[in-house]
């Protein structure tokens, strides 16, 4: 064991612990959930504090052989190295201070190491002093948080909806032929194809991506630089262009100076913004989820239109049954997604003055989002929608016999005439094309170019 010493006070510490004092007294005080920070979150940490390292150097406020050993130790970080180092949890004290101070200390303790000096002793290198020069919680954990969602948006998210998006795209292209009844209000309507239905889902992810593509630009402001209030108390000259510039090298993320430091460390609107874009696109994909069960739905007494890839047993007690399981796991996940944007947009009005403090859980909500999201959206694409098929006939039949097929006479016989037809085609159970030949409104040549589903459905 090693003792440390804070200003309240000295703790006990593992030998092998890279982490410190601080860091330990987090982890007494908030033993909530058992969640630790996503890993991208702290490469972000990392890369950000790798810039900052570089950017005190240039504006002479640290130096080099300092400078080196911070910025090396952060590469390992950056690489995967120390992940376990990290170990406050996601619900801690407001602003993310604890978290902060997890990463100096997991810094300045390695680069101690790397020195040839023990951990703990902080005169040569120091968590606040010199990794954290110029730098408050303040300014570092949001800017983290966005270098963070950035990368993950990019990684992971926008990836997936490509991912899905090309699935829909071949659907809609394998089904382009495949005539339909269309449905509203859970009616028949007129025909459509299932093409038209899978392309119009895949159009959905392309705007989802441009909406999404907008919130991610508002979210590349970094408020680095502000420090503890956003007047830039102790940092050098040109440090936050600095920092800015040396991001942008090391992530090749268009960053870029926020146009107001005091604005950056009060306002979570840019997260508000992304989480409401993806909220949005998971009330999509709840509906689209809901659309293909209800299409599957049977197979002997629902619509039975199309079948889903059978992924595992149905029930534990009906024999032979096959559920649409991965879609109901997307609906699920995507209900999880909705109630994340409301958490992130309570702690949004949650801040006070010169601060919003809310920020730790607003930082989780997001990277928890875009990790179970897009991952679900690559296993909708591979273990669902790749494997679709579809039952043209039994789609054809249900076009052919749809009452709704009045729609396509009445420029010919007029809104009321169509209207009775189709009233005595439901009431007896008769055929559009039946009616309108006994009661001679229409030959037979005429009637089925009329009647033509295939050209209704293409327009």
């Amino acid at each position: 064991m090693r003792t440390e010493k804070d200003s309240l006070g000295t703790l006990e510490l593992p030998d092998e612990a890279y982490y410190g004092i601080q860091t330990l007294r987090a982890v007494q005080n908030y033993p909530i959930s058992g969640l630790r920070p996503h890993p991208t979150f702290i490469r972000a940490y990392a890369l950000l504090k790798k810039a900052c390292a570089a950017a005190n150097e240039k504006a002479g406020a640290l130096k080099p052989d300092l400078s080196k050993l911070i910025q090396d130790v952060c590469t390992e970080i950056i690489d995967g190295g120390l992940r376990d180092q990290f170990v406050v949890d996601v619900f801690q004290a407001g602003a993310g201070t604890s978290t902060n101070m997890n990463v100096n200390e997991v810094v300045a303790n390695r680069a101690l190491e790397k020195s040839g000096e023990k951990r703990g002793e902080f005169s040569k290198v120091s968590p606040n002093d010199h990794v954290n020069m110029s730098q408050s919680t303040n300014d570092t954990y949001p800017t983290a948080m966005r270098l963070s969602a950035l990368l993950m948006m990019q990684e992971r998210m926008f990836p997936a909806i490509e991912t899905l998006r090309k699935a829909f795209e071949a659907k809609a292209i394998e089904f382009d032929d495949a005539v339909k009844s269309g449905r509203t209000h859970l009616q028949d309507a007129v025909p459509i194809t299932l093409g038209q239905e899978f392309g119009a889902w895949a159009s959905m992810m392309t705007r989802h991506s441009k909406r999404l593509a907008g919130a991610v630009h508002d979210v590349s402001f970094l408020g680095i630089g502000g420090s503890a209030a956003g007047s830039g108390l102790n940092t050098p000259l040109g440090y936050r262009t600095y920092v800015v510039e040396e991001l942008r090298k090391l992530t090749g993320l268009d960053v870029k100076e926020s146009v107001d430091l005091f604005e950056a460390m009060q306002s979570l609107a840019p997260f508000v913004a992304l989480m409401s874009g993806l909220k949005n696109l998971a009330l999509d994909i709840i509906k689209i989820s809901s659309d293909l069960r209800l299409m599957c739905s049977g197979p002997m007494t629902g619509f039975a239109e199309i079948t889903l890839p059978a992924v595992q047993p149905g029930s534990s007690i009906m024999p032979g049954k096959v559920n649409p399981s991965i879609l109901e796991m997307v609906s699920q996940v995507a209900m999880q997604v909705v109630g994340a944007e409301t958490t992130v947009s309570y702690c949004s009005q949650g801040g006070q003055l010169e601060l919003n403090v809310m920020m730790p859980v607003v930082q989780f909500n997001i990277a928890f989002t875009i990790e179970i999201f897009s991952n679900t959206l690559e296993v909708m694409a591979s273990k669902c929608i790749d494997g679709i098929v579809c039952d043209r006939e039994r789609m054809q039949h249900y076009a052919e016999t749809s009452g709704s097929l009045v729609t396509a006479l009445a420029p010919e016989l007029g809104y009321l005439v169509a209207a009775e037809i189709g009233k005595e085609s439901l009431k007896y159970r008769k055929s559009i094309r039946a009616i309108v030949l006994e009661r001679g409104l229409m030959g037979e040549e005429k009637l089925n170019e009329v009647l033509d589903i295939v050209k209704m459905a293409k327009g």
